[in-house]
């Protein structure tokens, strides 16, 4: 039976601490973790010493957004009910969700920038090396 979700602070055992919406499962005896678009926050502070937030997906080599989680792989757990982190994570699950639909895709083309072959370019680059 799958509990219902809320939002978490998840540190686990390997000292990652992601923030995700949670459904906790049993099976077989264990309790699992359904963790949906996990993201890592990192306070960042700009030179003239305002503080901000830098949102990042956990993995960053897939584009899945549910992942299960062993109980026993977690250090602590935290629910949260702090609007801003919430909010964050809304605004960070649609931004990952939009880009993975295959209409949000732009093709190339010369407005973005010099398109040429690698032998064009090399030849480019050679001349303004000799010319230097």
């Amino acid at each position: 039976m799958i509990e219902d979700d809320f939002y978490a602070t998840l540190k686990l055992k390997t000292g990652e601490e992601i923030f995700c919406k949670v459904a906790a499962t049993e099976e077989d005896n264990r309790t699992l973790l359904l963790v949906s678009h996990p993201m890592i926050v990192s306070e960042i502070r700009s030179k003239n010493g305002i503080m901000g937030y830098k949102v990042e997906p956990w993995l960053k080599t897939t584009t899945d957004d549910m992942f299960i989680i062993n109980l026993d792989d977690v250090l602590t757990l935290s629910e949260s009910s702090d609007i801003e982190m919430i909010l964050m994570h809304q605004s960070f699950s649609k931004e990952s969700s939009s880009k993975d639909s295959s209409k949000n895709k732009q093709k190339i083309d010369r407005r973005m920038g010099y398109i040429s072959s690698v032998s064009e370019a090399k030849e480019i680059l050679e001349k303004i090396f000799k010319n230097s």
